[in-house]
């Protein structure tokens, strides 16, 4: 893992520059290092695998991380400080650089690489909610049931119950070229599923009434938005909303995306919203 040191300001960052990045726009990656050293005291690592990504952030001190890649990368991040329980007292910094960019844009972070730096040293620290489900992993904006069909944004897919191993997988898959189609790609569209959905302990749809999607994500005060849509039959079916802190679906195997990653198939999944649990650095009001 090559790292260098620059100075600047008193302020003290470390900046990982996701390899993914570095391969797919190394334009940007270069402007956001300009931009960044012009401000702040930078150490930049550059780390070739998840086990240097993960060296990096836990050796990464009393400096700020700043990590520059997609959502992917940012997920990655945030699970890796979860799974060590230091996400309290850690905020991020994120320059996305990238295809997959959606997360950090819903989350409040610019997209452009100049205005993403500027809001790293001139923003401010937002907490935010996410959720963390049973197998330990963690979920930033959104989850859906049944995952869409892949596209240009594809997801990981990981063992379910591991996100340790997903997080790894995640990182060697966009490293090295894919040998064949991902499974995914060739899946079949989803189709309806019988699954029973709870929110804090009360059924708002059980197996009898077959379901055309399921939708979590964390909402505002410590609570989760969840939408169940029954499949139509003739006239169109409203969707069934409720909110809790906890949500626990079960069923038949079922496979679910959460964020970027594709996991399961699994029969049970419960989800817990904890409120304020992280820190992201985005632009200050005007």
């Amino acid at each position: 893992m090559a790292e260098v040191a620059t100075s600047a300001t008193s302020e003290q960052l470390l900046v990982v520059i996701d390899p993914v990045a570095r391969r797919s726009d190394g334009e940007s990656v270069r402007i956001a290092k300009d931009v960044l050293g012009a401000g702040a005291a930078v150490k930049l690592c550059l780390p070739e695998g998840p086990e240097e990504f993960a060296r990096a952030l836990a050796r990464r001190g009393s400096r700020r991380p700043v990590l520059v890649g997609d959502d992917r990368a940012l997920i990655r991040a945030v699970s890796l400080l979860h799974r060590h329980r230091e996400l309290t007292g850690c905020a991020l910094s994120v320059v996305p650089v990238g295809g997959a960019l959606s997360l950090a844009r819903s989350l409040g972070v610019p997209t452009g690489t100049v205005a993403a730096a500027r809001a790293v040293l001139d923003g401010v620290e937002r907490r935010m909610d996410l959720m963390v489900d049973d197998s330990d992993g963690v979920v930033l904006g959104a989850l859906r049931i049944p995952p869409l069909r892949a596209g240009p944004e594809a997801p990981d897919e990981a063992a379910p119950g591991r996100p340790w191993l997903r997080t790894c997988q995640s990182l060697v898959r966009t490293l090295v070229p894919a040998a064949r189609p991902s499974r995914l790609a060739s899946a079949p569209e989803p189709g309806p599923s019988r699954l029973r959905v709870e929110v804090d302990g009360e059924t708002l749809v059980d197996l009898n009434q077959p379901v055309e999607a399921v939708s979590v994500s964390p909402s505002a005060s410590g609570v989760a938005s969840v939408e169940v849509r029954p499949v139509s039959v003739g006239a169109e079916a409203s969707p069934l909303l409720a909110e809790g802190r906890t949500v626990t679906v079960s069923g038949a195997h079922f496979r679910y995306r959460a964020d970027t990653v594709v996991s399961g198939p699994v029969r049970t999944r419960t989800w817990v919203v904890r409120e304020g649990a992280w820190g992201l650095t985005v632009p200050a009001a005007e």
